[in-house]
């Protein structure tokens, strides 16, 4: 590798370089085979996830990737059972579990909760969501997804659509896109338009259009990426109410889409992809699960120097 991820704390995708970014999506093709067959790459080491905040996909993931590679793996999901019940606070808890761990994968309810703990860890920290935020793992495989299964970045039409005020997933993405030469539309209904913070970050760096309007634009999309209305991250239920069920993708509605285009979504969905999409050969959010697999697999055995 030309650079080295080795000790490194994975916090932000803004933390990466373009180049880093092309390499790891480039080594990642490697450990394909190494899912298959397993490995003891990492061997007597130790992941600890804490997880402050529900989790199937990305807790289920980090946990297969490390025993894939031979490691072993610790942690807890929600704070029920844990110190933390009794007020002990996350400096606190990541410098006591740091302690049996080689590398702590943490989500948290609280925006800039990973990089607190990477601040007060000496072991490697990879953030799997924090609040609002961020998800930088999850823009890695979104990205990977879309390399693998179109065989290139540069040059696409991607619209990020649904919930882009409260999404992570849709953060990290929209600045990872802007790395590339790429024309993006941000599709949502005006009350979860994309953060300010995130839209001053990538203007000037990529095309941007924001609109409401998903079905005029479909035909020109290589990549449609849907994310759900986020109902737990609203402070007034009726600002969600009037929300919930903006944009719902049918098979019928994306009989518009090119052939060659995808849809992709992070998972989990309520009711945004109806379920006779799944049949249509432009599906590809369990493709993600898969390849989720082998980025984090990737960023593992990198963090904890075995590449």
């Amino acid at each position: 590798m030309p650079f080295s991820l080795a000790g490194r704390d994975i916090i932000s995708i803004k933390d990466f370089k373009r180049e880093e970014i092309d390499e790891i999506l480039r080594l990642t093709d490697a450990f394909e085979p190494l899912a298959d067959r397993g490995s003891d790459m990492l061997k007597g080491k130790i992941m600890a996830t804490l997880f402050f905040e529900p989790s199937t996909r990305t807790k289920l993931s980090f946990e297969s990737a490390m025993h894939r590679l031979g490691g072993e793996v610790i942690g807890f999901a929600g704070s029920m059972g844990t110190s933390v019940e009794k007020g002990e606070n996350l400096a606190d808890t990541v410098r006591v579990v740091e302690n049996y761990a080689d590398v702590l994968v943490v989500r948290h309810p609280l925006e800039g909760a990973a990089r607190l703990a990477a601040e007060f860890a000496s072991v490697p920290v990879i953030n799997a969501g924090s609040g609002a935020e961020e998800h930088p793992t999850q823009a890695l495989l979104d990205l990977y997804t879309i390399r693998r299964e179109l065989g290139r970045i540069d040059g696409l039409k991607v619209a990020l659509v649904g919930d882009l005020r409260y999404g992570r997933t849709v953060h990290s993405l929209a600045y990872a896109l802007s790395l590339y030469d790429i024309k993006l539309y941000l599709v949502s209904p005006e009350i979860l338009r994309m953060r300010k913070e995130v839209l001053a970050g990538i203007r000037g760096r990529v095309d941007v259009v924001e609109t409401e309007d998903l079905a005029g634009i479909l035909p020109e999309l290589d990549v449609v990426y849907v994310t759900r209305i986020q109902k737990e991250r609203f402070a007034d239920p009726a600002e969600y109410e009037e929300v919930k069920g903006s944009y719902r993708l049918t098979s019928a509605m994306l009989s518009r889409l090119k052939p060659t285009g995808i849809v992709m979504h992070p998972l989990p969905r309520v009711d945004e992809v109806d379920y006779d999409v799944d049949r249509i050969p432009q599906a590809r959010y369990f493709k993600q699960v898969r390849y989720g697999l082998l980025v984090r697999m990737f960023l593992l055995a990198s963090v904890l120097g075995a590449i």
